[in-house]
Order: C-alpha cells, then sequence, then structure tokens
C-alpha cells in the first residue's frame, strides 16, 4: 500500500482546517495517510512515497528552516507536490509581476525591499487612492498585514518601520469590493476546475480569513470571464501544479488577480462535499504505482 504525508504543524487549534476530509477516500484508493508535522526532525522521508503540503501555516517566519526540510524531502525516495520549483516561484509575492508581463491582470502593486516614511503618500498620490493595503512580499494568513489611510498613516507608521525595515514588502490600493462582494477563490486539481468560494470580511475588518472571522460560502455558478482569468492564470504558470487557489477580487467588470497561492492554501474541502474524492482520485491516478 502507498503512503502518503499530508505536511501540517504541530498546533492546528488556531486554524480551521479540512484536510482531514481526504483520509476517507485517500484510504479507499488505497493509500495509507498521516499528517506530519513539517518541522519534525525525526521523520525518515524515504518511509513514504508521496508528501503533499497542505497546513504548514507557521512557515512564514522560518523561511530558511522550511525550504531546508523541503530540499530533504525532494532529495529522499519520495515525491513532493506541489514541486519544489513551484514552491521556490511561489514563496515570494514578486511573481505577480512576472504574471502581470504575461498579460494577467493583477490587483495594481508596488514591490519595495525595505521601509521609509516617504513610501505611504507617494503611494497614496501613484494610485489616486485614500486606502491602501501593505503586506510582506512572504506571508500567510493575513499576518503583517495593514489597512492605511490619511488619517492612520502617521499613527502606523512607526510600527510599519519595525515590520518592514529589513523587510520585503507590497502596497496596493485597498479595493473596496473586497467588503462591498468579498473575495472569490477557484479551486483547482491540476487544471480541472473544482469548486469556487467567496470570503467577506466581518464587518469593521478587512481580512477574509476563517481565523478572522470571514465568512465563506459557495459560488455555484462562477462567472465564465473569471474561470477563463483563472485558467491564463495557470497556463502561464512554470510548472504543473497539483493542487491550487487562485485569488480574485472583482472591480467593475474585470477580475483582478490578488493572489495564486500554491504551497499551503486551504482548499475548503468543507464546502463541496465531492472535492476530496476528486482530489483523491487525481493523486491515486497521478501516482499509484
Amino acid at each position: 500500500m502507498p503512503k502518503c504525508a499530508f505536511l501540517t504543524i504541530k498546533d492546528l487549534s488556531d486554524f480551521e482546517c479540512y484536510d482531514d476530509q481526504l483520509i476517507s477516500p485517500m484510504n479507499q484508493n488505497g493509500w495509507e495517510c498521516e499528517f506530519v508535522a513539517w518541522d519534525d526532525s525525526n521523520v525518515d522521508w524515504n518511509n513514504f512515497d508521496l508528501v503533499i503540503i497542505r497546513s504548514t501555516w507557521d512557515y512564514q517566519g522560518r523561511i530558511k528552516e522550511f525550504l531546508e526540510v523541503l530540499e530533504n524531502i525532494n532529495s529522499s525516495n519520495c515525491i513532493l507536490e506541489n514541486s519544489l520549483e513551484l514552491v521556490k516561484w511561489n514563496i515570494d509575492k514578486s511573481y505577480l509581476k512576472e504574471l502581470s508581463k504575461k498579460g494577467i491582470q493583477i490587483v495594481p502593486s508596488l514591490f519595495y525591499d525595505n521601509y521609509s516614511k516617504k513610501i505611504l503618500n507617494d503611494s497614496l498620490s501613484f494610485f489616486s487612492t485614500t486606502k491602501l493595503i501593505i503586506k510582506p512580499a512572504i506571508s500567510a494568513n493575513a499576518d503583517d498585514t495593514f489597512i492605511i489611510d490619511k488619517k492612520n498613516s502617521e499613527k502606523i507608521s512607526h510600527i510599519l518601520e519595525n515590520t518592514f525595515a529589513d523587510r520585503k514588502f507590497i502596497i496596493q490600493p485597498f479595493i473596496d469590493n473586497i467588503i462591498l462582494e468579498g473575495e472569490y477563490s477557484l479551486i483547482f486539481f491540476e487544471d480541472t476546475h473544482s469548486h469556487t468560494l467567496i470570503k467577506k470580511p466581518k464587518s469593521g475588518d478587512f481580512r477574509v480569513q476563517e481565523e478572522h472571522g470571514g465568512i465563506l460560502s459557495i459560488v455555484e455558478k462562477p462567472d465564465i470571464k473569471m474561470l477563463n482569468e483563472a485558467k491564463k492564470v495557470l497556463n502561464n504558470l512554470p510548472y504543473k501544479s497539483l493542487y491550487s487557489r487562485i485569488d480574485f477580487v472583482r472591480k467593475e467588470e474585470i477580475f483582478l488577480l490578488m493572489e495564486v497561492e500554491l504551497i499551503e492554501p486551504s482548499l475548503y474541502f468543507n464546502l463541496d462535499p465531492s472535492s476530496p474524492e476528486k482530489f483523491a482520485s487525481i493523486i491515486n491516478k497521478k501516482f499509484q504505482k
């Protein structure tokens, strides 16, 4: 019986995770599965046929260590998914620049290597907006993500200076539709669309994650323009993906790419009862010996 490890963290108590729904369909397809903390130094990766990155939701503060573990997995006898090459490409949000050059419409973005007070006012002027989002180039869970306007820019500047003193970050105009409509997430297994959801922040917040009070619901009939844009994104990735989550926000009639999640996205198996079986079937077809 082939053996699969789902990479996770030691304590998921602060997170909403639905990957346990994969166990039954994987077992039914003849796979033995277990959840393994990515930083467990006692694991012999040669004991597995396949390692799939899933809920490794603390890696952003330990990038070097995380990549070293993935290098070790990649050097073992097992297969790593998504691939190490794709992880390295996706781990820094500067990949958005590359996709933009290929014709993907992204949320307008400015990329910086370190912070100065001048940057905020320059960015407000550049985007002709009153609100900005600033976030690390390497991040997860909306950690160290701030919404800024002219009223709080002075007050928050020292926090930003400490947070981004030696850390690459991105500044974007805040898109009001995040609050008015929500953020769309399209889930793909390989190049096949599985399901789409919309995530809305709780009242008074801008973050859409469940851990921050976001409200999630399934989209029964995703807009065909958004689906086509997502497929265009997939077609422009440098490497093939086993799983992906592609996040958009609508501005007028254009769907702007927010992020392509290829490392540890929640795939929201809870919102589509058929999705765990679909994912397990694709895994089995691709990797069963």
